[in-house]
């Protein structure tokens, strides 16, 4: 089978005849070519649990991440919904074309810049603020709210799905759909004092009101995060419609 790899910074791709197994991941197939063909290709991994989120990349032009990801898979889709982002390089016939994510500067090979992903992200204070007064004993949340919580808590910044948002790429200042769907995790949690000035920080038009629900995020997060449902939802608060 022909792997075709882009490298350097994109000025070009290399070809690699392998013998390999379609139940192997991704990240499996990596290693086998800098392991027995060639040592100079990079690409970043971790976790190589689908935690971490380091090894996002483009592979046939789909958002995934490596680890978690067969051959099979990949060869032979079947009728699951993929969001595809082509960029002009030619598949090979029956064949794997692997690239770096897309709307991040490219260091080398599959090796991404994650700088201005995590800029933006940052922005919108993603951590949790401790109150002036404490409580003398731990706060207690019900499991509804827990449930709701978790279904932003399981992000992993991966940024397959700012590679995927097309408004990243139009809309200049746009947080992204992580940075939005944590921002709107921490005004869900009860123990967040400021909830509704947190909601503030994006409030502008290249905010919440930029999003045009393409919802590729959601298609193409591996956690199954929906930071489109976060976005709706916190339009209708800053619109008082959840009020009513």
């Amino acid at each position: 089978m022909i792997v075709r790899i882009s490298r350097g910074r994109g000025e070009r791709y290399d070809d690699f005849d392998v013998n390999i197994t379609a139940e192997m991941t991704v990240l499996d197939l990596l290693f086998h070519i800098i392991e027995n063909i060639d040592q100079t290709l990079a690409f970043r991994y971790s976790c190589r649990g689908a935690v971490c989120g380091s090894c996002a990349l483009l592979a046939n032009h789909v958002p995934l991440l490596a680890c978690r990801t067969t051959l099979a898979k990949i060869l032979n889709p079947g009728g699951s919904p993929r969001v595809s982002l082509p960029s002009g390089a030619e598949i090979p016939a029956g064949g794997i074309l692997l690239e770096p994510i897309p709307r991040l500067p490219v260091i080398r090979d599959l090796v991404v810049d994650w700088e201005p992903f995590f800029e933006q992200y940052l922005k919108l204070e993603p951590a949790l603020k401790e109150e002036k007064n404490l409580p003398d004993k731990e706060h207690l949340i019900g499991k509804d709210e827990v449930r709701e919580l978790e279904r932003y808590t399981n992000c992993i910044l991966c940024a397959l799905c700012w590679s995927a948002c097309p408004v990243v790429g139009e809309v200049e200042g746009y947080p992204g759909p992580a940075a939005l769907a944590k921002l709107y995790r921490f005004f869900l949690d009860s123990r967040e004092p400021g909830r509704a000035e947190r909601m503030l920080l994006a409030d502008t038009d290249s905010g919440w009101w930029a999003c045009d629900f393409y919802t590729n995020c959601r298609k193409v997060c591996p956690r199954g995060v929906p930071p489109n449902i976060a976005i709706g939802k916190a339009r209708k608060h800053l619109k008082g419609e959840d009020q009513e």
